[in-house]
């Protein structure tokens, strides 16, 4: 799960506001809103095959984000699909990569909290890399102390830069020498891992946790249509932790690691044995659906 540097990213060109920089120069002024409160939104994106997959989801994703922020100065998506392009382009990109899209709120006049102190536009800033699906074959996690943050104090539907939980939440999975950490809601269910959303299958059947305190992931979403589409009966409800220890599968789905299976939780394995696994079945609908859809790259 300890990502290495690649030597392919060594001379990548960063796009900020218009220009495409070297990564040792490709920088921020210590006045943006992203250094002086973490106040930004972004996406993460994957390019197949000379397509970028689930484009108009991630674009809806970031402008409902910025609108939920109150950000004023919000770049159409027809301006970030041309800095997208143009990134990728430069970096001579078409396959295997990963893009990091975040939109800050903008260089603030002087330090500050209020947002009327941004008074320049905001930044938009697309880092693409190569980088292949990060995550091993199957993981193991722990259930963190760490709750997830539920509507009552940052809605997990912005899908914002301050990450702070999500990073003590995985602070804790390194101490204890596993992948990651199964974040719970302030009730004690299940909510999704610290950078991934979170099923688990019984008897043929799909869960999920409720959208509540969790990202409603683009991931997440593709595999709730998939399996509705493939007559899989797929289910949201509040799931606990004994019902992921004792589930048949459990997996994990981003765009960072496309689908992952658990192995085990809080020591308890996940056997992922018997005539009603589903994970096969959806990695097979994914991939299907991964080579044959996306934004067609223009050069």
């Amino acid at each position: 799960m300890l990502q290495k540097f690649n030597q392919d990213n060594k001379d990548l060109l960063v796009y900020i506001n218009g220009e495409l920089k070297h990564r040792s120069e490709a920088k921020v002024s210590v006045f943006d809103s992203v250094v002086q409160g973490g106040d930004a939104v972004w996406e993460g994106l994957r390019v197949y095959n000379g397509r970028i997959f689930s484009l108009d989801r991630h674009l809806e994703r970031l402008q409902n984000s910025a609108k939920a922020m109150a950000f004023e100065d919000i770049p159409s998506n027809e301006t970030i699909t041309k800095a997208i392009f143009q990134t990728l382009e430069a970096n001579k990109m078409r396959d295997g990569v990963h893009m990091r899209l975040t939109l800050t709120r903008g260089e603030k006049i002087t330090s500050g909290m209020d947002p009327r102190l941004n008074q320049k536009g905001s930044t938009l800033i697309v880092l693409a890399e190569w980088k292949p699906p990060v995550y091993p074959p199957s993981i193991r996690l722990i259930s963190s102390s760490i709750r997830r943050n539920s509507p009552q104090c940052i809605d997990s539907k912005i899908h914002h830069n301050n990450l702070i939980n999500n990073i003590l939440a995985k602070i804790e999975a390194n101490v204890a020498g596993v992948d990651a950490a199964l974040m719970l809601d302030v009730h004690g269910y299940a909510s999704e891992c610290n950078g991934v959303n979170i099923f688990l299958t019984k008897k043929g059947i799909l869960y999920t946790p409720h959208a509540d305190s969790c990202l409603p992931g683009i991931t997440r979403g593709l595999i709730l249509e998939l399996a509705k589409e493939n007559e899989i009966e797929a289910i949201e409800k509040n799931l606990s932790l004994t019902e992921f220890y004792t589930a048949d599968e459990v997996f994990v789905t981003g765009t960072m690691g496309e689908l992952t299976a658990v192995s085990e939780i809080d020591g308890r394995k996940i056997e992922a044995t018997g005539s009603h696994l589903l994970l096969p079945k959806l990695n097979q609908l994914f991939e299907a659906c991964v080579q044959n859809s996306g934004e067609p790259l223009p050069f």
